[in-house]
């Protein structure tokens, strides 16, 4: 069938859309965003085009987003973006796609006292570290992290929200390359064991950098490494934050009550899942 009005191209654009992904948990709402973005405007735009706009080249890139998505490529991959907490951040296949669960960590955060220095470690699209400072203007940071490609992506970031002045991006192996004291470490780390990778969604195991999910072994090494050297970064009762696996957090707590932190407490998310391991230095 040929559309006649603009109406009838969204309708069979939109109904071929999600015939096409039927199997995926919201075939509607994937069609609607995969659709503004081949025709190049919000979901909004779309009832605002008109039959031009339907037109062959836009549709054959539309058509190749649904093969993308029907392959199990997430749609915030084909989009470029994620929106996390209040911002839209750049992803790509170099970064791990931010999960809403993070914000437990930015919430939690926020609750204390604004620092005035941020360390990230594994800062990957920045997410965590430039999401801090949209929300504390005086504070500075450093986002660290072992892949050049995600710093590119998070330099990217840093300069859509207007905080590029405040935020320095390294290229550091955890530690190895940070300087000074910081009233604050975050850390989203590679945390999945290597037992459990094999239980991962394919949109996950095959789209996000295999360094972001896991350190092998019983994916605790990190926060042994993180909770080893943060005294000799964190200033006289600068707190840390980390994200951690669901089961995870009275391994994590443990690990930062032996190294001498105190204070030290487990977040759940929204979902009532242990998230987050809190702790005080000094």
């Amino acid at each position: 069938m040929k559309a006649q009005t603009p109406g009838q191209a969204l309708s069979i654009a939109l109904s071929e859309g999600q015939d096409r992904l039927a199997d995926k948990d919201n075939p509607a709402r994937e069609a609607r965003l995969l659709l503004a973005h081949a025709a190049g405007v919000d979901q909004a735009g779309l009832i605002s085009l008109g039959l031009a706009d339907f037109s062959d080249a836009m549709m054959e890139r539309y058509r190749g987003y649904l093969d993308r998505r029907a392959m199990g490529e997430p749609v915030s991959k084909i989009l470029g973006y994620r929106d996390f907490w209040n911002h839209r951040f750049e992803v790509s296949a170099d970064v791990l796609d931010p999960r809403p669960d993070t914000e437990t960590l930015i919430a939690a955060a926020l609750e204390g006292v604004a620092p005035k220095r941020i360390l990230d470690l594994g800062t990957g699209s920045g997410c965590i570290l430039l999401s801090l400072l949209s929300e504390w203007p005086q504070a500075t940071g450093v986002g660290a992290d072992l892949s050049d490609k995600a710093l590119a992506v998070a330099a990217r970031n840093a300069e859509s929200l207007g905080v590029a002045n405040r935020a320095e991006l390294i290229l550091s192996d955890w530690f190895a390359a940070i300087k000074g004291r910081f009233d604050m470490i975050v850390s989203n780390p590679p945390y999945i064991s290597e037992a459990e990778m094999r239980d991962l969604s394919p949109e996950v195991l095959n789209h996000d950098p295999r360094m972001a999910l896991t350190p092998g072994g019983d994916g605790l090494d990190p926060y042994r490494i993180i909770a080893a050297g943060a005294a000799d970064h964190l200033t006289e009762g600068g707190r840390i934050l980390v994200e951690i696996g669901w089961k995870q957090g009275p391994d994590v707590a443990a690990i930062f009550r032996d190294a001498g932190f105190h204070d030290v407490e487990i977040r759940a998310d929204l979902d009532g899942r242990d998230r987050v391991v809190l702790a005080t230095a000094g």
